[in-house]
């Protein structure tokens, strides 16, 4: 059985919500996109992506391949033809079939698998930090205070989808394991010891530990707009 907890906020500094989320525990997918290019630019992006992936996932089609299509609908939409400001949108999503899970992602939305107290993430980050970050010129911990390190280099409705790099990763999701899709916004503020403390904290339920992950964004700042989706297999 899955059971999971879900949850966004503006945050504290922004008025708009660009964020989305899906959860279908009967189709087994959970997807957290988060959108950009300005005034309500953002929310139309994410939310084409959350619909066109959940459509074409329903219909069969392959995960990885339902976000390349919702890439393809947001530059057909008629706001982004008419308008000269391009929209945009990360998104991770996952699908849990059986004791199994696949994860796929653009941007830098994030994936973590929680495991007998210890916290990985799963995805890793289409940004220009992380490209430093790969190529030895940039820590970890400096990374987190770089002024660049919101810039992706590449999103859904903004690069082409012919040539985007939709990565992909599967595993085992077996009893005690949980699953985190997050926004930026959770870990622009909160670092991953301190997320894997919250996860591993006894008696929560997966809606808890969703709140409380949000809420300690919101305690440090809340810079962004923050999801939170916790997928817990019993």
């Amino acid at each position: 059985m899955i059971e999971f907890g879900h949850i966004t906020h503006p945050g504290l500094r922004r008025q708009l919500n660009e964020d989305t989320y899906h959860g279908d525990g009967g189709l087994g997918l959970w997807l957290v996109a988060d959108g950009m290019g300005g005034h309500e630019y953002g929310e139309v992006a994410s939310a084409i992506a959350r619909e066109s992936v959940v459509r074409e996932v329903r219909d069969g089609t392959p995960l990885t391949q339902a976000i390349r299509i919702a890439g393809e609908d947001i530059l057909r939409s008629p706001r982004g033809r008419r308008d000269a400001l391009p929209m945009g949108t990360t998104m991770v999503a996952a699908r849990v079939q059986g004791p199994r899970f696949e994860v796929a992602w653009v941007g830098d939305s994030r994936a973590y698998l929680w495991h007998a107290g210890r916290l990985v993430q799963l995805s890793h980050d289409h940004s220009y930090v992380q490209e430093l970050i790969a190529q030895g010129t940039l820590g970890v911990e400096e990374a987190r205070k770089h002024p660049q390190r919101k810039v992706v280099t590449q999103a859904l409705g903004v690069t082409d989808p012919a040539h985007m790099d939709i990565e992909q990763l599967t595993g085992a999701f077996t009893s005690g394991m949980q699953l985190l899709l997050c926004s930026d916004g959770l870990t622009e503020e909160v670092d991953d010891a301190a997320i894997a403390e919250i996860l591993a904290r006894p008696g929560l339920t997966a809606q808890e530990s969703a709140d409380t992950l949000v809420a300690a964004a919101l305690d440090n700042g809340g810079s962004d707009n923050i999801t939170v989706l916790v997928l817990r297999c019993h």
